[in-house]
């Protein structure tokens, strides 16, 4: 206000004085009118030329008022009235927007056990955000997106914390159950200020856990949810990837979120994380163990594991090391961590824990799994990898659903028994075969189908016995096979 008031005054000034040289100006002709006789000398038209250079002068400081206000030097209360109106804006906007505060992450991939392979894709997009030129030189763009997909405690959360951490950049975490409000709107204007506060601070990282709380496929009633998610499409359709701020986010659910979430320009980049292998579980031990006394044999408790996410072997560990101080002992042994096993197994934590018998069932049918499809299968993770085929066959149709029923016909043969071991995996073979039947045309009958397919692989699968038992002890051993 007070500012204001300062630019009016100023502008009265300037108005004075073109007023000023005006009646000057008529004044001295008036008198040259009446006094005709009395201009004998130059000085006279030497005044009149003086007054007419002031009345140009007059207008043209009018006419250049603003520029020269800038020019001219602000006095000590201008100074600190101007510094009080920036600071005044600054709360409004602050008091308008919710600020979210960046992070600081302190965690690197030197804190960070295994996956390599992961870890070294990663690494790609730090020297991106560290060394841009070197790639924009190319024409190379940052992706905008990085979905990081596996099952929960696998390490997501870590593994965005040191990406931030490597490339020394702020970090800004939501949980996408942050963005849910009863308010229709309320999360859209959440998402909109994240996204304009991580561009004020760029280069930056934005970490999404949980995405698939509101990326869900649109169409249901959740008007507030599906609002939220629309704004978040927009706001990453709407910064260019030279802007320096990327999203990363984390989901073990990917096949429920929206394909728009899914395209190229949005999400460029998926990550699959499974749970740990046998070396990788060898790794995540040692650190955890690393400066700390202990008997334990790390191989030994490797095969120990099996099934362990990351976060549950250090849980594993601390509460061990739990357990061994209220035996009132200095060094970790065997002991405690089979106690804490037991309690991890069946005390509050309830996390899911192979023991001996499950772990031959699930070798058997991951081993089948290899045999079929020989392709890489690993113990813990039974994905098959298919190959990108633009026009599918029928012959190739009928191996993905032998690939995907192989397992649970080996369990009868083999075990004599019928297990439930993967749910998607009879899911997916039973509508692949619905598809051929129904959409593709290529069976009349669906049972006459999954019979025929089921008597190929119950044939194949008894006269190879010895080679799939072969595969699962390997699978024991190793946790891995390699075709």
């Amino acid at each position: 206000m007070f500012q204001d008031l300062n630019n009016q005054d100023r502008n009265k000034n300037l108005k004075m004085m073109s007023i000023s040289a005006s009646i000057l100006v008529g004044l001295f002709i008036f008198m040259m009118i009446k006094s005709d006789h009395a201009i004998n000398g130059s000085s006279y038209y030497l005044g009149i030329g003086f007054l007419f250079v002031l009345l140009i002068l007059s207008f043209m400081l009018n006419y250049f008022r603003d520029k020269i206000k800038a020019k001219l030097p602000k006095n000590k209360f201008q100074s600190q009235l101007d510094i009080a109106n920036t600071q005044e804006n600054y709360k409004n906007i602050k008091e308008k927007i919710d600020i979210i505060e960046p992070l600081k992450s302190d965690i690197s991939f030197n804190n960070i056990a295994g996956m390599n392979s992961i870890k070294q894709e990663l690494l790609e997009i730090v020297d991106f955000l560290n060394y841009p030129k070197k790639y924009q030189k190319y024409g190379v763009s940052l992706p905008k997106g990085v979905l990081l997909v596996g099952p929960p405690g696998v390490g997501k959360t870590l593994l965005a914390k040191a990406v931030a951490s490597e490339a020394n950049v702020p970090f800004f975490y939501q949980s996408a159950s942050s963005f849910v409000n009863i308010y229709v709107g309320a999360g859209a204007k959440k998402v909109r200020e994240l996204f304009i506060q991580a561009k004020t601070v760029a280069p930056s990282i934005i970490f999404i856990d949980e995405i698939d709380a509101i990326g869900k496929a649109r169409g249901s009633s959740n008007d507030e949810r599906e609002s939220t998610l629309n704004e978040l499409l927009s706001s990453m359709d709407g910064f260019n990837s030279s802007s320096g701020v990327i999203v990363i986010a984390a989901t073990n659910k990917i096949e429920v979120l929206d394909e728009a979430l899914l395209r190229a320009g949005r999400f460029d980049r998926r990550v699959f994380l499974s749970l740990p292998s046998k070396d990788d579980r060898k790794a995540i031990l040692e650190l955890y163990l690393k400066d700390k006394k202990h008997t334990i044999d790390i191989e030994q408790l490797c095969s120990f594991t099996s099934g362990f996410s990351s976060s549950a072997l250090k849980t594993l560990v601390n509460e061990a090391l739990l357990y061994m101080i209220k035996s009132d002992e200095k060094v970790l042994s065997l002991s405690h961590i089979e106690y804490a096993k037991q309690k991890i197994q069946f005390g509050k934590y309830q996390i899911k824990v192979l023991d001996e018998k499950d772990k031959e069932i699930l070798a058997i049918y991951q081993a089948a799994k290899a045999f079929i499809s020989k392709t890489k299968v690993t113990l813990l993770d039974g994905i098959v990898n298919k190959q990108d085929v633009i026009y599918p066959s029928q012959k190739y149709l009928e191996q993905q659903i032998k690939n995907y029923l192989c397992g649970t016909i080996a369990l009868e043969i083999i075990k004599g028994d019928s297990y439930i071991v993967e749910q998607d995996d009879i899911k997916k073979g039973y509508k692949l075969i619905d598809d051929m039947v129904d959409i593709y045309k290529f069976e009349n009958q669906k049972e006459n189908l999954a019979n025929r397919l089921k008597d190929e692989l119950t044939k194949e699968i008894s006269s190879n016995q010895d080679k799939i038992i072969a595969l699962k002890d390997i699978l024991l051993k190793e946790e891995v096979i390699v075709f």
